[in-house]
């Protein structure tokens, strides 16, 4: 029996820790390298005159062909408004997504208008116009109105009237409804009542020619006040036109104005009711600052400027230029914006 020492011991081990730190591990070679006479491969030696073929990555040890990569899901940004992820965004190649800048789309363009200061010598107020039955003509109805004359002139009412080239109106039945004219004098608080026996009979047309514009632009109402200028030589007319339809509720016909034109030194004018005139118009004191008759957007200068279509005298002409730059809403009803319109109110009673 052999005795073993702890010398001999140390040495065992130090011989096995020496073989494992002096073995060089298998690798596996390049698959197009040819085993060549008289060469002993290196394994940390890199041949730099002939390049490998592109699908084969050069590492120490060996040579490993391309693993295919695994495409990372990203999930699409959460949308929080509408409750949705936007997963048809194109969020770019960041690991997250890419921070997304929309392009904001061009403000459409708004023209931005002056009002003219137009004199009117004769108003029909709108809101007066009705229908009262003919007493002496049974089933014959009579346009009634109340209107201002700064002149004498003449108010004609026509039924089924087209308007033509310099606001000529066309009766279309004269023959079955006939017009009538009726001069009247200068006076503000007027009172108009049709001629009796002149009223209309609604039982001799169709209801749909009575309760709508017709197609070739046909008003079932039109109502042409003419105004004679005493100081006027060229023998021109200040002309203000009401066009209105009728409208059916229990059986009973009622009148709607729809549209007032005025015609003045061969200008054609289309009248429009401002909403928030009247605080401009009432507004004498400079320098108040009262509820209502301050722009809505800077809250110091007047109001002076007003949206159309919607008919909004909100803004000041300065705060009017840089909304239309920014966007196409009314700042009241948010309704898209086509016109500006710029109205400078003079209350002196010389004009």
């Amino acid at each position: 029996m052999g005795n073993f020492s702890s010398t001999d011991v140390n040495e065992r081990r130090r011989n096995a820790i020496r073989q494992i730190y002096t073995t060089q591990p298998q690798h596996p070679p390049h698959p197009s390298a040819q085993p060549q006479t008289g060469y002993n491969a290196d394994p940390y030696a890199y041949a730099a005159s002939t390049p490998y073929p592109a699908q084969y990555y050069q590492y120490p040890h060996g040579y490993y062909p391309p693993q295919n990569p695994v495409p990372m899901q990203y999930q699409a940004p959460y949308d929080h408004r509408g409750g949705s992820y936007m997963g048809n965004a194109n969020w770019g190649g960041y690991p997250y997504g890419e921070m997304m800048h929309p392009v904001p789309e061009p403000v459409p363009y708004i023209e931005h208008q002056q009002a003219v200061t137009v004199k009117n010598d004769v108003n029909l107020k709108k809101e007066t116009l009705k229908l009262a039955a003919d007493a002496s003509n049974p089933g014959k109805f009579s346009v009634n109105f109340t209107f201002d004359a700064n002149v004498a002139g003449r108010m004609t009412v026509i039924f089924f009237a087209k308007e033509g080239e310099d606001c000529k109106l066309t009766p279309m039945k004269e023959n079955i409804q006939p017009s009538v004219t009726v001069p009247f004098e200068q006076g503000t608080g007027q009172k108009f009542q049709q001629p009796p026996g002149s009223g209309i009979s609604f039982f001799m047309f169709e209801e749909s020619e009575l309760l709508n514009v017709g197609e070739d632009g046909i008003y079932p109402l039109a109502v042409k006040a003419e105004a004679f200028p005493v100081n006027s030589n060229d023998g021109s007319r200040n002309t203000q036109i009401t066009l209105a339809v009728f409208e059916k509720e229990n059986e009973e016909y009622h009148v709607r104005a729809v549209k007032q034109i005025l015609w003045v030194n061969g200008m054609r004018y289309e009248l429009q009711e401002i909403y928030g005139i009247g605080n401009s118009v009432n507004n004498n004191n400079v320098g108040t600052s009262d509820d209502g008759k301050d722009c809505v957007i800077c809250l110091t200068e007047p109001q002076d400027t007003t949206v159309l279509p919607c008919r909004h005298m909100c803004m000041c002409n300065s705060c009017a230029k840089v909304l239309r730059c920014q966007t196409n809403r009314c700042p009241i009803c948010r309704q898209s914006i086509e016109r500006l319109l710029e109205i400078k109110v003079n209350n002196s009673t010389n004009e």
